[in-house]
């Protein structure tokens, strides 16, 4: 039963010093320090549930999207939480479509990050309230009221109202029995965490045993500072985990056209399933070009982590562009416009492997993926979720990854909620942690 009135919205700078053991280097993103904007939404019911909200950052740059809740906040604030979820997409319009906040978006950047701080705490918020983790709000949604989240704004040329709701309704047929396998078996994942660039050779060897220990059999490799180091690093993991294992690349946008299609030829004899980012995320006609130059080659192209909005993605599927879509939890707006991107590519035929990892990506995109398999797209062929092993201490209700695959979340929310012990150990500047760096570094 959903209830009570928003009385108070709050937001915090999380950073975590994860430049100090090179985590999550790239070629392009050479020392992130994993961050997030942390938005906290109370109402005047008394049950007490509190809804969390996050979106994810790399250090640097957390204070601006912190500033963007704060006014977007007025939006939020008063509002009965039965009129925001009744008339969701008016909800979501009305956030995204602030007549003068909008200039600097329109759904964008700075902007549209702080929106999906914002929606995704309304959804934990929803969930909370409904007793269900959001993977099973989705799924025992009927359609319409599905359909009733989604924003179609400017992607009717491709996916109406009508389709959405056909799409649905065909996804009813076997629902039951895909979550039922989901529960027992899990969603399929791969590993990112053995392969940063950062890492030593060494630790690349060392990470990637521990793995194969584990039972994980795709692995993914970052690409795309220098040639020759990529070579002997694909060839330390390709032999590591043999011929039969999925590997796949990441170049993090590092390349223009050309170049990434020369490179790629250099790499194709580690036979990768796919170069991700391999270019501007927003080139999406040097996408369909490096996509068609690497068809001989067997090599697909992924992208989407930093896709902004449902309009790329809508032009990445036109124009053939990529054979992955990557969705990501916080960079899109939200569940609501993620749906719309689940939705577009199901229509396409395109398989969806979610991007993951930072601070709590893992968390939230397994609610996505899950409801993806179950509702909209019933197939796993091709489908996987990225797995990185960094930081899920830190939340109330962190993923559970058995035989290399995501169990679905039994807890209420959407996995966002951060233990309040973590989060003021590490608010920039003031907590513990960062007093004792800053104090360091001043030395």
């Amino acid at each position: 039963m959903v209830r009570g009135r928003i009385s108070r919205l709050s937001v915090r700078d999380v950073r975590f010093p994860t430049s100090l053991g090179g985590h999550g280097s790239d070629a392009m993103h050479t020392d992130p320090d994993y961050s997030a904007a942390y938005v906290v939404i109370e109402t005047d019911a008394e049950d007490g549930i509190k809804g969390c909200g996050i979106t994810f950052t790399l250090g640097k740059g957390t204070e601006v999207v912190v500033c963007a809740v704060n006014a977007l906040a007025h939006h939020v604030l008063n509002k009965d939480l039965k009129d925001i979820v009744g008339d969701f997409r008016g909800f979501y319009r009305q956030l995204t479509s602030d007549g003068q906040l909008r200039w600097i978006g329109p759904e964008k950047g700075v902007v549209h990050l702080a929106t999906a701080a914002v929606l995704n705490a309304v959804w934990d918020l929803w969930a909370k309230q409904e007793g269900k983790p959001v993977w099973k709000l989705l799924v025992d949604m009927d359609p319409r009221t599905l359909v009733s989240c989604i924003d179609f704004r400017y992607i009717t040329d491709v996916l109406t109202e009508e389709d959405a709701l056909e799409i649905l309704q065909k996804g009813q047929v076997g629902k039951k029995e895909r979550e039922k396998q989901m529960l027992a078996q899990g969603y399929p994942a791969y590993t990112t965490s053995c392969a940063w660039l950062g890492y030593s050779d060494d630790t690349l060897k060392q990470l990637c045993a521990q793995a194969l220990k584990d039972g994980w059999t795709r692995f993914k490799v970052k690409v795309g500072a220098d040639l020759q180091d990529d070579v002997r690093r694909c060839q330390i993991i390709r032999d590591m985990i043999g011929p039969e294992k999925t590997l796949m690349m990441d170049a993090n946008q590092r390349w223009d056209v050309p170049e990434a299609v020369e490179w790629m030829s250099k790499l194709a004899k580690f036979k990768p399933l796919w170069i991700e980012e391999p270019t501007s995320p927003d080139d999406i006609l040097g996408h369909a070009a490096i996509s068609k130059a690497l068809v001989p080659l067997g090599i697909g192209i992924a992208t989407g982590e930093q896709c902004h909005n449902r309009v790329i993605f809508k032009q990445l599927l036109q124009a053939k562009a990529l054979q992955f879509l990557q969705i990501d939890s916080c960079r899109l707006g939200s569940v609501n416009e993620n749906l719309s991107v689940l939705l577009m590519a199901k229509k396409f035929e395109i398989p969806v492997c979610p991007h993951a990892g930072g601070v709590g990506l893992c968390e939230l995109v397994q609610h996505l993926i899950i409801f993806d398999y179950i509702s909209v797209s019933a197939s796993l062929k091709n489908r996987m979720c990225e797995y990185v092993d960094h930081l899920h201490e830190h939340f109330k209700y962190p993923v559970m990854i058995q035989r290399a695959s995501y169990m679905p979340p039994k807890d209420p929310g959407y996995s966002t909620e951060m233990k309040e012990e973590s989060v003021k150990k590490h608010q920039y500047p003031d907590g513990e942690v960062w007093k004792k760096l800053l104090a360091a570094q001043e030395n």
